[in-house]
């Protein structure tokens, strides 16, 4: 299973789902982006994202107040 890696930290909504969405469109359906935000707002952003695109949201943590979002793009 193929990984890819997006640091969104210090960035400001909606650029985190921007650059998410950009980078989801580079890679094949199946394979899964961790991407990493501090943006206070991504929490609602990034699931709603998801949602909206059909994309899954694996799981979604936090370390030392940075999320980590692990999402499986759609076929």
């Amino acid at each position: 299973m193929m990984i890819h890696d997006l640091d969104a930290t210090g960035l400001l909504c909606p650029l985190p789902v921007l650059k998410a969405r950009k980078r989801l469109q580079t890679i094949a359906a199946g394979e899964q982006l961790r991407l990493r935000a501090d943006d206070p707002a991504a929490v609602i952003d990034v699931p709603h994202f998801c949602n909206e695109a059909g994309h899954t949201l694996i799981e979604t943590t936090e370390v030392d107040g940075v999320q980590i979002y692990l999402i499986e793009k759609s076929g």
